[in-house]
């Protein structure tokens, strides 16, 4: 089974956060999908790096399992003012299915309260927006089917930790050691 994936693109997204955990799904067999949250399939990155997305969210998403919100400023900012993302996630989440995001996106599903009671981490100075969570100071923390890393530096194990939760430590140390990963 090819697990499906979907990664939300709003402009000013923090590039390494998204590209890398796709590099290692991708690298797993995962149909890994890029969703600009604007009318355009150009999505121009927090360094000013444009990526073309695969589609646009306003097109309806494709059925997937997880679904990925990269960091980034003013990328997070975008996401989080978007009707369009939060119904999407509130979807995905009342569907059970997988929840990731990284860096400062944690927020999104802070402001969402879909933290509420559960461990999470985000980069240094957001944690007021995980409301009702409990902040860990770690790379990556899963709690139930939601996964959160803590910045560009976790990228990578952000990658493998999906890869881990959905095919198993095997499939996530394998992946790990063909890209030379260093934990």
């Amino acid at each position: 089974m090819t697990h499906k994936v979907i990664v939300l693109l709003a402009d000013g997204f923090e590039e390494t956060e998204a590209l890398a955990p796709v590099d290692i799904m991708r690298r797993s067999g995962y149909d890994v999908r890029l969703l600009s949250i604007s009318q355009s399939t150009t999505v121009e990155s927090s360094h000013g790096v444009s990526i073309i997305a695969d589609g646009l969210l306003s097109d309806g998403a494709c059925d997937y399992e997880l679904i990925m919100l990269p960091g980034g400023m003013p990328g997070t900012t975008n996401l989080n003012a978007s009707e369009a993302v939060r119904n999407e996630v509130m979807k995905a989440y009342k569907a059970d299915k997988w929840l990731a995001a990284i860096c400062a996106a944690p927020m999104v599903y802070g402001q969402l309260g879909l933290l509420k009671g559960r461990r999470a981490t985000c980069y240094p100075g957001f944690e007021q927006y995980l409301t009702g969570a409990s902040y860990e100071d770690t790379p990556v923390v899963v709690d139930g089917k939601i996964i959160t890393a803590f910045g560009a530096g976790a990228s990578l194990n952000l990658g493998k930790e999906i890869v881990a939760q959905l095919d198993g430590q095997s499939a996530a140390d394998d992946v790990a050691a063909k890209v030379k990963m260093i934990s």
